[in-house]
């Protein structure tokens, strides 16, 4: 059976992100079956290639393929052919813009998947399921398809070259390592959280006994230095290491305790290792791109605070940093973990929130402070303060 994925994604965590589909594709199809066609670089060949999972790519020499109106001309059986293929058994169109899809829908095939206009280009009607927040939907839609079981299997980051973890502990030995991905690949959207913001949560999780561990590419010389500068015990692997690369990152992440990162590729790589980690989402959807895993805690600013602006979450995350250090406080308690932890009191509320941050800088101090002042200070009642405490104290004792 001949399967052609079609991607229109550019990042590495785009491919990142399909590790998982793909992985059980080959595991009930074989991976000699499965060809590849994407709108941009491959990536699986190519920096991703050490997960080892290479897939056949579909030549052509269509640049940014279905996002040219001139590609609805170019004969899609000229190519089939220069790649000694007849016909698809099934593609898979990964993306939804109708251009794209009408071109893909060119290629001569049995079956054809794609979500595009509510599935109405899918050879055959069925109730599909929406795939815009969870991609193993796709999965349970192809099965409908065909009507045939895929059984999901989650992408095993031991699959990467057994040298990768060797380098990683070799250049973390030791244990309590926080990780940090702080800079964005996407130029075009403000995903970054302000630097000094990052520095201030470092040093707090320095403060107890933690080692932080920063994920920046090795010609970022400036920053790198800044953070040397602030951050005594800052470390920067990948600067003492010949290897380099996605791997190396995931191999990296598998030796943290746990990682915070902002919505980048880095963050996908993390994700691969399953270690518990913050992340930090301002324009982007948290529900769309947040990597599944087992104990992750998303700060949205659009959730929290109903803004893109992610220099916001600077109220949460200084004190959730601490919490997440301290063996997840509550984790099994709180019910939403997209929140900051005084919004598990009825009554307070963002402003509220503001208002402790505006007047002490943190959480911590009003484990010391009398009722009374409390409420003073942020102009609320002394029952409410005494649940403000009583919450406080739990999280620091």
């Amino acid at each position: 059976m001949k399967i052609l994925i079609y991607n229109s994604g550019g990042g590495l965590g785009d491919s990142i992100q399909l590790f998982d589909i793909i992985y059980s594709l080959r595991e009930k199809f074989g991976s000699n079956n499965i060809f590849y066609l994407s709108a941009h670089k491959n990536h699986f060949n190519n920096s991703l290639s050490d997960y080892n999972i290479q897939l056949n790519e579909l030549k052509t020499d269509i640049i940014y393929f279905g996002f040219r109106l001139w590609h609805l001309f170019k004969s899609k059986k000229n190519i089939l052919k220069n790649n000694s293929i007849e016909q698809f058994d099934l593609i898979v169109d990964l993306q939804s813009k109708l251009r794209n899809t009408i071109i893909l829908k060119q290629f001569p095939s049995k079956n054809f998947y794609s979500s595009t206009l509510n599935f109405k280009f899918c050879s055959v009607a069925k109730d599909y399921i929406s795939t815009k927040f969870d991609l193993k939907n796709i999965l349970i839609n192809i099965e409908k398809l065909l009507d045939t079981e895929i059984p999901f299997k989650k992408y095993d980051f031991n699959q990467i070259n057994e040298k990768y973890f060797n380098e990683a502990k070799r250049l973390l030995p030791d244990d309590n390592y926080v990780g940090f991905s702080v800079t964005q690949g996407n130029e075009y959207r403000k995903k970054s959280w302000p630097m000094e913001k990052f520095i201030n949560v470092a040093k707090k999780i320095s403060l107890l006994n933690k080692k932080p561990v920063f994920f920046i590419e090795k010609n970022n010389l400036e920053l790198i230095q800044r953070i040397k500068g602030e951050i005594n015990n800052a470390m920067f692997p990948e600067l003492d290491s010949q290897l380099s690369g996605p791997p190396l990152v995931t191999a990296l992440s598998s030796r943290l305790n746990k990682a915070i990162s902002i919505d980048n590729g880095i963050m996908h790589m993390i994700g691969l290792a399953d270690i518990p980690m913050i992340v930090l989402f301002g324009p982007t959807n948290s529900k769309k791109f947040a990597p599944k895993v087992k104990n992750i805690e998303i700060l949205d600013s659009k959730i929290i605070y109903n803004s893109e602006d992610i220099s916001k979450l600077f109220l949460d995350i200084r004190d959730e940093a601490h919490r997440f250090a301290l063996k997840n406080f509550r984790s099994k308690k709180r019910k939403d973990m997209k929140k900051h932890f005084l919004f598990d009191i009825n009554g307070v509320g963002p402003k509220i929130v503001e208002r402790i941050y505006a007047k002490y800088n943190s959480i911590e101090p009003i484990a010391k402070l009398s009722l009374q002042q409390i409420s003073k200070d942020l102009s609320i009642k002394v029952d409410l303060a005494k649940k403000i405490q009583s919450l406080t104290k739990e999280f620091y004792n």
